[in-house]
């Protein structure tokens, strides 16, 4: 499969998840309301955004490990001769690993991301639990500090002179989960978090 496709498998999922994230999301969600009675109210529709989301960030982060994987074996998977390339980024000994554990990036956004789906999803089963406000503070705390990962890996790629598409995805991913997260947290500390 092609690699610009196969990113459309993380995007898509993504952008949808940042949308039912913001604001807005309430129009998004009309038509689907009949048939999923939880999108009908604001908290409902930020699960769910987060949820997707997270998953498509974890998703998106295994596969960067993977690319990671193949490019120090030799192979290739995007490589480009564009400002896009993927194998330059990932595949790049200098910058490919955390500077404090040594752990590739794809590795650390997995895990990342699987405690983000954790702590959301067991947050949307039961909501009214006495942990609620603390998963809801640690992921807002957690999807904070990606910033700054963040922050370096673009320094990285303006280095290298190249532009990964799949580490944007993972990093679109966070910035939508922080804005989840956040106005989860939010609203939990509201009146309207059990609101029907």
């Amino acid at each position: 499969m092609d690699p610009n496709v196969q990113l459309l498998l993380y995007v898509i999922p993504t952008l949808i998840g940042f949308l039912f994230v913001l604001p807005f999301s309430s129009f998004l969600s009309k038509p689907f309301e009949e048939r999923f009675p939880s999108l009908s109210n604001e908290r409902g529709r930020l699960f769910f955004g987060l949820i997707l989301t997270t998953l498509a960030g974890f998703a998106v982060s295994i596969q960067t490990l993977w690319i990671s994987s193949k490019v120090s074996e030799g192979g290739n998977f995007c490589a480009s001769s564009s400002v896009f390339s993927c194998d330059d980024v990932i595949g790049n000994a200098q910058y490919n690993t955390d500077p404090i554990f040594g752990l590739p990036w794809g590795g650390v956004g997995a895990v990342t991301f699987c405690i983000l789906l954790y702590l959301v999803y067991s947050t949307s089963k039961e909501p009214n639990a006495e942990w609620v406000d603390s998963h809801l503070k640690f992921g807002t705390l957690i999807t904070f500090g990606g910033f700054f990962i963040i922050a370096l890996l673009v320094y990285y790629e303006f280095q290298m002179e190249k532009i990964c598409q799949y580490c944007t995805t993972a990093h679109v991913a966070n910035v939508a989960a922080f804005i989840g997260f956040f106005r989860l947290m939010r609203l939990n500390e509201s009146e309207d978090w059990n609101q029907q």
